[in-house]
Parts: C-alpha cells; sequence; structure tokens
C-alpha cells in the first residue's frame, strides 16, 4: 500500500515538472528586438546613429537587431564604422534588405543572417573615385566581411571590382548586383521575403517586442541639412545675405549670410562629408570677399578669386562621391538666391523699414532732397561716394542721393542722369565725361 502510495506520488510529480518543462519550452522569453533603419545616404551621422543603437541594444538586453536596409549607398568610411560597431555587437545581428547598393552592401554583409525582399538587390559598391588605391582597399574590406559569415568573398569582391570574374552572376567587366534570386543562389541570402514583418517571423523574433531605433536631434538635423535641397537654400540664404551686404553695408544681412554658411558647413562637417581643411578654405573666400567690399573697392580681384574660393569649397564640401549632388545644391542656390535678389531689389526701395538699412550716405544742409529731380534727367556729374548700388553723387553744387543698375561705380567716376522715378535718381558711368 504505502510503495503504492509512493508511485502515485512520483507519477503525479514527474506530470507537474513535464507540464513546467512543455509550457517553458513553449512560451520563451519574448524580449525585444531592436529595428534600426538603414534608409538614406550613409553618413557619419548614421554611422554615429548605428553605434548607439547597438549599445542600447545591449543595455536593454535585446534578443536580436534587425537592420531594415533601404540605400543607395553613401560614405565608405562611414559603412566601414558601421560594419565594426555591427562586428562588436554582443546581440545577433540580422538583416532585412530591400535595396543595398555601396556603401549599403557593405552594411549589409556585416549582418549574420540576411533576408532580401521579393524585387530587392545587393551590390554595386564599386567606389568613387574608383582608382587602383581605393578600389583595393574597398575590396579587401568586402572580401573579409563576406568571408566572416561564410559568404562567397569572390563575388563580394565582385561587387566592388570589375575585374573580378563572376559570370554565373555578371558579364565580363561589369559590376555585380545581385537580385533577390541571386543572392539566395550564391549563399548572401538565406530566403526571399516579402516585408519585414515576414523578415521577423524567418528569423524567430516576430513574438518579440519590437523597439525601433530613433534618431537624436543633432543626428537629424545633420542628416537633413546635407540632403542637395536643404543645402541648396542654405547657400541660397548665405549668398542671397553677401549680395544684400554688397548693397546695404550694414553688416545685418552679411550675418545672416555667414550663420546660414556656417549651417551648411558645419552639418556637412559632422556628418562627414567635409573637414576642418575644406572649412578654412571657405573662410578665406569670405574673407577676400569682405576684403573687396571693406577695404578695397572696385578692383575686382579679391572679390573675383573669393567667389571662385568659396564656390570650389562648397563643391568639396558634399565629398568627391557626391559632386553630382554638390553641382545640384549649388544650381538651386545660384537660382533662388539670383531670383530673391531680383525681387528684392524691386521691393526694398519702397519698403519703408528697410529704407533705415539702405545706403543713403551722410545727411546735413548739402543733402538735402528734392521732391521732384526731373531737372536732372540727363544731366553729367561726378560720384562723391562709392556707388554700390547706392551713394552720393555732385551735380554741379548740388548733392544728391543717387542709384545705378546695379553696377558698382567708384568714387569719382563721372555719371550722367538716366532717369529719373519720384524721389529716385538713376546714374550710370558716363564714358564721355
Amino acid at each position: 500500500m504505502i510503495a503504492r502510495r509512493l508511485l502515485v506520488t512520483l507519477c503525479l510529480l514527474g506530470g507537474v515538472l513535464s507540464a513546467g518543462v512543455h509550457a517553458a519550452l513553449a512560451t520563451p522569453d519574448q524580449g525585444t528586438v531592436e529595428i534600426v533603419p538603414i534608409n538614406g545616404t550613409i553618413d557619419e551621422g548614421m554611422a554615429h546613429f548605428v553605434a548607439r543603437a547597438v549599445a542600447e541594444a545591449k543595455a536593454d538586453h535585446a534578443r536580436a537587431i534587425v537592420l531594415d536596409v533601404n540605400t543607395f549607398g553613401g560614405l565608405v568610411q562611414s559603412g566601414t564604422e558601421i560594419r565594426d560597431a555591427l562586428f562588436g555587437s554582443e546581440v545577433p545581428v540580422y538583416a532585412y534588405v530591400e535595396r543595398a547598393w555601396s556603401a549599403g552592401a557593405l552594411v549589409s554583409l556585416a549582418a549574420s543572417r540576411i533576408v532580401v525582399e521579393d524585387g530587392g538587390s545587393i551590390g554595386s559598391a564599386q567606389p568613387i573615385p574608383h582608382d587602383p588605391k581605393t578600389v583595393s582597399a574597398v575590396r579587401a574590406e568586402f572580401r573579409s566581411t563576406a568571408a566572416r559569415f561564410h559568404r562567397n568573398p569572390t563575388l563580394a569582391a565582385a561587387m566592388v571590382d570589375t575585374s573580378v570574374d563572376a559570370p554565373a552572376y555578371k558579364p565580363p567587366g561589369g559590376i555585380l548586383n545581385l537580385s533577390a534570386d541571386q543572392a539566395r543562389q550564391a549563399g548572401f541570402s538565406e530566403a526571399t521575403v516579402g516585408s519585414l514583418d515576414k523578415a521577423l517571423t524567418y528569423f524567430g523574433v516576430a513574438n518579440a517586442t519590437r523597439a525601433t531605433a530613433q534618431y537624436s536631434f543633432a543626428e537629424q538635423v545633420a542628416r537633413i541639412a546635407t540632403s542637395p535641397e536643404i543645402s541648396g537654400i542654405l547657400l541660397a540664404i548665405g549668398f542671397l545675405g553677401l549680395l544684400i551686404e554688397l548693397q546695404t553695408l550694414h553688416g545685418v544681412a552679411g550675418a545672416i549670410g555667414a550663420a546660414s554658411l556656417a549651417l551648411f558647413f558645419g552639418t556637412h562637417i559632422y556628418g562627414g562629408f567635409s573637414n576642418g581643411l575644406v572649412l578654412a578654405l571657405a573662410l578665406v573666400g569670405l574673407l577676400l570677399i569682405l576684403f573687396e567690399l571693406h577695404v578695397l573697392p572696385g578692383h575686382g580681384v579679391a572679390g573675383v578669386l573669393g567667389i571662385l574660393i568659396l564656390v570650389a569649397s562648397v563643391l568639396l564640401a558634399f565629398g568627391i562621391p557626391f559632386f553630382v549632388g554638390a553641382l545640384q545644391a549649388l544650381a538651386i542656390a545660384i537660382v533662388l538666391s539670383a531670383v530673391a535678389f531680383a525681387l528684392l531689389q524691386r521691393v526694398l526701395p519702397e519698403n519703408a523699414f528697410v529704407k533705415r538699412l539702405m545706403f543713403a550716405g551722410t545727411q546735413g544742409p548739402d543733402y538735402v532732397a528734392s521732391a521732384d529731380h526731373r531737372h536732372l534727367l540727363g544731366a553729367s556729374g561726378v560720384a562723391v561716394s562709392f556707388l554700390r548700388p547706392a551713394g552720393v553723387a555732385a551735380f554741379g553744387d548740388v548733392r544728391e542721393d543717387v542709384l545705378t543698375e546695379g553696377e558698382f561705380v567708384p568714387a569719382g567716376t563721372p555719371v550722367r542722369v538716366t532717369r529719373v522715378e519720384g524721389a529716385r535718381i538713376f546714374v550710370r558711368p558716363d564714358a564721355g565725361g
């Protein structure tokens, strides 16, 4: 009897333990999965962002980091920094690839597991400039990154170097870009999926709590301000400020323009596109322009040289790989600033508030303007001050506030009145004077 009761007790205890073990296996700790978006241009701001996300995933004891990759690429240096941060992660790193070109391919290959979206692709990583030294260095990065997770290093090298043969996937002399099916066949991708949700299911983390990494305010500002469109607007404000400063010489417009240019160059340095040398070049250009405006006006050499140096620094601020984007931003800036300046030239003289900022010469008994100056139409005189385009000209013993049509006229230049509009007297250099 006692033996029978002991046997029954052991059986019940075994059943309870078995049920507990089964329940534990059936409902594992769901944990957290950190979704890290790799979208847009890969730059230094993104490198900071990914490194921070990896650290946060470790601190939160996340089950996995899943990269959501959709990028045309970016800076190789930043891509390498992201790769190193992912290699150093203590949390498993997976990648869901919609499009991973250039540096995006390197980032994706740094994941231990990869799936590619149906219709997605990975590759096209030829560096710019593609000189032998750069190609050799980037090719080695791709080979070693692929080999770390037992992917074909030769195919990874073919994404970078056109001289690497991969006859099953690309023609001779071409650059390798694998479609979703090709990536799966080549062992770069484990599966072709239709969405991020299906990728999470494939990775076995669909039931985990999702936490999507977010850019900090500074990272967002840097990434937004370095886009060609916003960069073009910042440059337009900077150029317009300098043009208005050329007219007024009061410093307000110049300060606004300088601040806009400082934001442009500062964000590009923070984003990794530029460096202190380019900023120094821009400062030299600005100093030469200011020298032309305030110290030795009228000669043009310093001003033209300053403009050329400033334009060169703007192009270099984007980095050589983004030269086309630099031209786009510069074109936007030139068009916007030219249109805005033309409109302001019509508005400024009629605006009572702005009139207080415009250069109108020193007021005194000899500078009293009459209400009607039509009697001066066609009269010849001499520019008493620099006309930028506003200034003072003398017609016999009478001095009047005058305007040119936009050109700079040095002091002492003979001028002739071409038209009169109310209190405004327009002049131009008088070649026959």
